[in-house]
């Protein structure tokens, strides 16, 4: 990542997000308890998800994004100026949990969406395991977001308020995973999914 780059992006597209997309945040008192080294995990409604989260969030965030994003030159050039780094979805690929390793024991702050796509219902999907076996690795705590736009079913609408809901930090020590196993990680994932789940409910 570039920092000096991202903030003149983020100084950029935050006054046209605020625009097109405008967006009221919830739970800043969370994001002011935050220390480094931890994982923003949100679920996914749309393309404008990650500009909520990097706008809305006072440190620069480490996107892991889909491979066929970096095969566009300037595109991939783009992004990883701004910290992203690719992922093979659908398989098991070591090498984004290495990056993913590396940014968190670096002191830097990852950012994964638990769906691991976007909803095309605006409705929650079925979580992966991959944020809490990283968690797992790293001893990071969780940061559980929900987003949640006023179109119908939930969805982010051009011209309508999303609502970004910070919660409070899930602790490694609430979603340790000491053998790693397959029952561990589904519990831990289920936990974290819940936790954002449970934001939604609470904007009602």
């Amino acid at each position: 990542m570039n920092e000096k780059f991202y903030k003149i992006v983020m100084a950029i597209i935050k006054p046209l997000v605020k625009f097109f997309y405008p967006f009221e945040v919830r739970g800043l008192e969370n994001i002011e308890k935050s220390k480094s080294n931890y994982i923003i995990c949100a679920n996914h409604l749309s393309n404008m998800d990650v500009a909520f989260l990097m706008i809305t969030h006072k440190k620069p965030i480490y996107f892991m994004a889909k491979q066929e994003l970096f095969e566009n030159k300037i595109l991939g050039w783009f992004f990883r100026k701004m910290g992203a780094f690719a992922v093979k979805r659908g398989r098991g690929d070591k090498s984004a949990l290495i990056n993913s390793e590396k940014i968190i024991n670096d002191g830097n702050i990852l950012g994964i969406f638990i769906e691991g796509t976007r909803s095309k219902t605006g409705e929650f999907l079925r979580a992966k395991s991959g944020v809490a076996l990283i968690a797992s690795k790293t001893n990071a705590d969780i940061l559980p977001v929900c987003i949640t736009g006023s179109g119908k079913n939930n969805k982010v609408k051009l011209f309508k308020k999303t609502t970004i809901s910070y919660g409070n930090f899930i602790s490694n020590s609430e979603i340790k995973c000491e053998e790693g196993s397959r029952s561990e990680l589904k519990e831990a994932t289920n936990k974290i999914m819940e936790n954002i789940i449970k934001l939604r409910k609470n904007e009602d």
